[in-house]
């Protein structure tokens, strides 16, 4: 069984444990900062059983570590970033892949706007996404604020003896 350890200074250890007659034992497999392809191949190398890399990743997320993503992933935020700028791939590679998509997806879903307007900021930099989020907050500050009503009291009731 695999697992993912935090240690000192941002590092992360991903280990393997494994039963001996004096009781289990955990291997380092890789330590690393961010857990990348290469940490996973490095892990893979030294370890004595099969590493499913999804449940190395889950792992990760759960010890808190940071995960690169997928070079899929990447290919494809950055791809969207570039559509939703307006420059699209030569029609020839358009096609080819629209069909290799075809492929891999069994049921067409409908994308919903929100998605379509998120897809420019998939590839964006951490800086670039900060400094978006600056300016919002900037502009939630510079809006006027509502008056607010001032709170109703009502009178205390007191109980009477009769």
């Amino acid at each position: 069984m695999a697992y993912v350890v935090p240690r000192k200074g941002g590092m992360f250890e991903l280990r393997e444990s494994h039963a001996t007659a004096a009781g289990p034992r955990s291997v380092t497999l890789a330590s690393f900062h961010e857990l990348t392809a290469d940490v996973i191949e490095r892990a893979r190398a030294r370890a004595a059983k099969p590493l499913d890399e999804g449940e190395l990743r889950r792992a990760a997320r759960r010890a808190g570590a940071p995960v690169a993503r997928q070079d899929s992933d990447r290919a494809a935020a950055e791809l969207l970033g570039e559509l939703a700028e307006g420059r699209s791939p030569r029609p020839a590679l358009l096609r080819l892949l629209r069909g290799a998509l075809e492929e891999t997806t069994t049921q067409a879903a409908r994308v919903s706007d929100n998605a379509q307007a998120a897809a420019a900021w998939l590839s964006a930099s951490p800086r670039r996404r900060g400094e978006a989020l600056k300016d919002l907050l900037l502009l939630a500050d510079s809006l006027p604020q509502r008056r607010r009503e001032p709170e109703m009291s009502f009178p205390r009731i007191e109980s009477s003896l009769a």
